[in-house]
């Protein structure tokens, strides 16, 4: 899935987290890979760009993305464990 559903009753910003946490375990962004920027996010999911932040923090709190100032947001290198 990777698209957001507006009629879902789950949030905006942890349905782009389960997209890109998805993509990010099956290896489509394997360790090391820098993240899509906000800008392209916000385009290619239509959301606003604080849901994009949101969903990034979601991600950094379960430790799978880093975000590093100026750079962008990678995913992180060990991965932790899946769900």
């Amino acid at each position: 899935m990777d698209k957001i559903n507006p009629d879902s009753p789950q949030y905006v910003y942890e349905q782009l987290a389960s997209i890109l946490e998805a993509k990010i375990r099956s290896g489509e962004y394997p360790p090391g890979t820098r993240l899509p920027g906000e800008l392209a996010m916000t385009h290619h999911y239509g959301v606003g760009p604080g849901t994009v932040r949101r969903a990034l923090a979601f991600l950094r709190d379960a430790g799978l993305v880093v975000t590093r100032p100026a750079r962008g947001s990678f995913v992180a290198d060990p991965l932790p464990p899946g769900k």
